[in-house]
């Protein structure tokens, strides 16, 4: 039996003919510098042979419909198994899509729901039955033995008249006993009822007692009442208190329907719980959850009068009609055009957004114009519903109808266990597994509810856990996709991988801790060794220390990154790797450390207050100036909706005169003005074609292009600047258009990218590669890396000074051409920080970042870490969201989040330097302090 996969001769990318063996059903970790070769090995070379394997294995027909995987560059692979990739690729941007759809628990709960779930009127709150005679009955026999029940027969409900042929007809039937309006009454008595008053009128069909000997008679009266009243029938027990019964009233139905506020229901069905279904969807929202609307932020600026343009859409060219239209409109009602808009009444605000009836007489080109002014809310829409960022200008706001939960009334009403569905999907998933683990709260069920509802509950529970054993138990299953991020995706396909229960499977991971506080790094170890005990080999790209120490096996690839890596410096156990010089091995053995820890002092600040967002309620916090700041905590627990949707929008704003920024309501920002602008750097592509590379977005191509136009060879040709532009004609290859590789669609098989026959890849025409600086051909400098290219132009400083920066953060092994679309989230965060560092410097700058430190190795986080704080020390003032250990505790000034994610978050548990969270974890509850304390030690810091 063949216990390992062997690679042989691999050589995709920068991968050096790479030969290895690996353990299968192990937990594997391939590990080395960022660029070194990691994910080419893992998932370019490893996962895609494996699926072109199994695809080709496939009818041709079948293929033509699945993505198509090139065969790579290697000369055998032994042992594969089938494989599943699990990456970073964001989730659905589908408004629609939501945690419990993603995971398939929302479909389950359709399901519950429809079949156990018990309606209840949305108007009246009142449950809503439907039942057989035979449930009837079986129900009444059921009540206490001697219990003295009156049955009824409901006929009139609430209604008008005198019913004096509806009492006549009764009579003739045999009946002797009615109740009118709750008083019960003879038939043979002369009754006589106001047509101007509504009346409810029930016929008395038998008064018995329940007993075995009776249990005919009652029969006979439930189908006689259900005859009468058209398939309802109530039941008033005189001795109820007696009994000890809650309820004296009961009322029975054979329709889906509220007699009291007159409203018929459709049978259940899981659709009824759809979202995407018109059966189930909130016809106010569609199902969205969320309406848009014109922000008055964006159109109206109420520190300004009417006059001086306080309606911004309409102050625009040369005074337009609109302005001129909205001064004859506030003459004609009275309204200061001079005093600022925030100063109006509510009254005058309230005509100038909606208008009124009347018409307004102005002058505009000497005519006169008689029209109605229908508010500045209509005509805004009027004017932006044309303009290409029109979305720009409107808000999202929770659906008044639905709040939120996507489904109308009628679905909201129903209940399992006391809860609505949309009660639980804005639950976290934390108290989901509480609840649904809980078999008390499914006791009422009946044997045959019960029946049913066993095999869904077993599915939704084994979903929950495996959500919440990955550390997500933060999320809530109505959380929109949109919002999660790409670690917590993957998270969340872990856990469906671990519910399917598949063995013999290699599974690859890319770095799954992204995102993840230390804390919830044990949780994932132990669901990767899960899916590793369950017979499958699991191949995780990772960073992260702990994970590699938990790893069955290890792979540092290396000794570089780029051109110098593509080899496997290391091969073993985690316990030899710590025996070995790698550069892995260093940082995890303590032979090298990260230590940058400045102890500066806090003296300026700004003041963030009233903030309400998400898990935030009411909080305050202050964050020190000419600092590094840490911000910290569990996932979930706040950190962005602090950072970038309440500080970062306001300093975009104030500082940067940004527009079209999305502000938290109400939220108070002071100190801003200490601060020149506001630099915010995400992990966003930084380009999104292969024209985009390191070279261009970082200004160093303009250079390079600068230099080239500037030789002998090329002024004698009358070559200018555009001419080593690939992105135009005239210099470039017009036969693959300057992409240097040619797309041939193949139908069934992959599609084949080559190499164009007529440069030969190198993206320019001849006559423009016949131009060389100091030998080398703009082509050849594009195919540099960031090292080679230093040392190539070290005489020009504009250039070097740039690649200069590239280098600082990390990145010393990126060509200068390498396409956008190839780089990591990680890498295209670096190349933007590294081209603020090549601008010239003024300081008093606010930095921004969230976690900077996603797919870098110690190596890289040392080279990060330093940049963070050379920005520091030339005034700066940098925020940066983190997780990693090594960047917070070299922080100045920490603000831990927390305690927990969710609901049980949104607060600061701890502040002040690394050292002082750390000594006061065990009193604030801070993890993050708790975690810190040992690295302080190995720093030295702490005792």
């Amino acid at each position: 039996m063949n216990d390992t996969i062997k690679i042989t001769g691999a050589k995709e990318h920068n991968l050096k003919n790479i030969s290895l063996e690996i353990p299968k059903n192990k937990l594997v970790v391939f590990t080395g510098l960022s660029g070194s070769g990691k994910s080419t090995l893992a998932f370019d070379t490893l996962y895609a042979e494996g699926q072109r394997r199994y695809i080709e294995s496939l009818s041709s027909y079948a293929r033509q419909f699945l993505d198509k995987f090139g065969k790579p560059d290697v000369d055998h692979i032994e042992g594969l198994t089938p494989a599943i990739a699990i990456d970073q690729k964001s989730t659905s941007k589908n408004p629609r899509s939501t945690v419990g759809t993603i995971t398939e628990i929302y479909d389950y709960l359709r399901l519950l729901y429809a079949r156990v779930g018990v309606q209840h009127c949305h108007k009246c709150g009142k449950e809503v039955s439907k039942m057989s005679a035979s449930d009837i009955i079986e129900q009444i026999l059921n009540l206490p033995q001697d219990a003295k029940i009156t049955i009824l027969a409901p006929l009139i409900r609430e209604k008008k008249g005198s019913f004096e042929s509806n009492l006549e007809s009764l009579r003739n039937k045999g009946y002797i006993r009615a109740m009118i309006d709750g008083v019960m009454v003879r038939l043979d008595e002369d009754i006589e009822l106001s047509k101007t008053k509504k009346h409810t009128i029930k016929v008395v069909i038998d008064r018995v007692v329940v007993n075995p000997d009776n249990s005919s008679r009652i029969a006979s009266d439930v189908e006689k009442a259900l005859h009468e009243s058209y398939g309802e029938v109530e039941i008033d027990i005189s001795n109820a208190a007696e009994l000890g019964l809650e309820k004296s009233y009961i009322h029975f139905s054979e329709h889906c329907a509220c007699f009291d506020c007159k409203i018929s229901f459709e049978q259940l069905e899981p659709l009824s719980f759809s979202f995407n279904s018109p059966k189930g969807a909130c016809p106010s929202c569609d199902g969205l959850g969320i309406r848009f609307s014109l922000d008055l932020n964006k159109i109206i600026d109420d520190s300004l009068s009417i006059e001086q343009g306080a309606i911004k859409v309409m102050y625009g060219f040369n005074k337009s009609y609109f302005y001129k239209f909205s001064l004859a409109f506030c003459e004609q009602n009275d309204i200061s055009i001079k005093t600022p808009y925030s100063e109006l009444s509510d009254e005058e605000k309230r005509l100038i957004l909606y208008g009124n009836a009347k018409n307004i007489d102005f002058l505009w080109k000497r005519h006169k114009i008689s029209k109605t002014f229908e508010g500045v809310m209509k005509i805004a829409y009027e004017i932006l519903k044309d303009d290409k960022d029109f979305s720009e200008y409107m808000t999202e706001k929770e659906c008044s109808e639905c709040k939120g939960k996507r489904l109308k009334s009628e679905s909201l009403a129903v209940q399992v266990a006391n809860k609505t569905i949309g009660e639980l999907i804005s639950m976290s998933i934390e108290d989901c597994t509480k609840f649904f683990s809980d078999k008390a709260n499914f006791s009422y069920l009946s044997e045959q509810n019960r029946a049913i509802a066993t095999p869904i509950l077993k599915e939704i529970n084994e979903r929950l856990f495996f959500l919440y054993d990955v550390g997500l138990g933060y999320l809530s299953l109505g959380r929109d996709a949109r919002t999660i991020s790409g670690g917590e995706a993957q998270r969340i396909r872990i856990a469906s991988q671990i519910g399917s229960g598949l063995s013999g499977v290699m599974y690859v991971l890319d770095e799954p801790s992204i995102g993840l506080h230390e804390r919830d790094t044990l949780k994932l170890i132990k669901t990767l060794r899960s899916l590793q005990e369950k017979g499958n080999t699991v191949i995780v790209v990772e960073h992260d220390k702990k994970t590699i120490e938990a790893a069955d096996y290890v792979v540092d690839i290396g000794p570089g990154a780029g051109i110098n890596g593509g080899e496997v410096v290391f091969s073993g156990t985690p316990n030899e790797l710590k025996n070995s010089s790698t550069q892995t091995a260093l940082y995890i053995n303590g032979e090298k450390s990260i230590n940058y820890y400045q102890a500066r002092k806090q003296k300026e600040w700004i003041s963030v207050s009233n903030v309400n967002l998400n898990n935030i309620s009411n909080l305050s916090v202050k964050f020190p100036l000419r600092n590094l700041v840490g911000i910290t905590g569990v996932s979930g627990s706040g950190k962005s909706s602090l950072v970038l949707q309440t500080l970062l929008p306001n300093a975009l704003e104030e500082l940067n005169r940004a527009k079209k920024v999305q502000k938290v309501k109400d939220a108070k920002i002071e100190g801003l003005e200490q601060l020149d602008k506001v630099i915010y750097l995400d992990q966003s592509p930084i380009g999104r074609t292969p024209r985009s590379n390191p070279a261009t977005y970082t200004g160093v191509m303009d250079e390079i292009r600068n230099l080239f136009a500037a030789t002998k060879e090329a002024k004698l040709r009358g070559y200018k600047i555009g001419r080593f532009s690939f992105n135009v004609k005239g210099g470039r290859c017009e036969k693959c258009s300057g992409e240097g590789e040619i797309t041939v669609e193949m139908h069934f098989l992959p599609d084949i990218n080559v190499v164009c026959d007529i440069c030969k890849g190198a993206r320019y025409n001849a006559q423009t590669l016949e131009i060389e600086y100091k030998g080398k051909n703009i082509s050849e400098v594009l195919n540099m890396s960031v090292l080679e290219a230093l040392e190539f132009f070290k005489a020009v400083p504009k250039i070097y000074s740039k690649l200069k920066t590239i280098a600082d953060v990390g990145l010393d092994y990126v060509t200068l051409g390498q396409p956008a679309t190839t780089l990591s989230g990680g890498e295209a965060q670096r190349i933007k920080l590294a081209k603020e560092l090549s601008r010239s410097d003024t300081g008093n700058t606010l930095y921004v970042l969230d976690e900077p430190t996603t797919g870098l190795h110690f190596a890289d986080v040392d080279k990060l870490t330093k940049v963070l704080h050379h920005l520091v020390e030339l005034g700066n003032s940098v925020i940066v969201i983190e997780h990693n250990l090594d960047v917070i505790k070299n922080c100045d000034y920490l603000i831990d989040m927390g305690p927990n994610g969710g609901a049980g978050g949104g607060k600061v548990v701890a502040k002040g330097s690394p050292i002082e969270v750390a000594k006061g974890h065990k009193k604030t509850g801070s993890f993050t302090g708790e975690f810190l304390v040992d690295e302080l030690k190995q720093m030295g810091l702490m005792k």
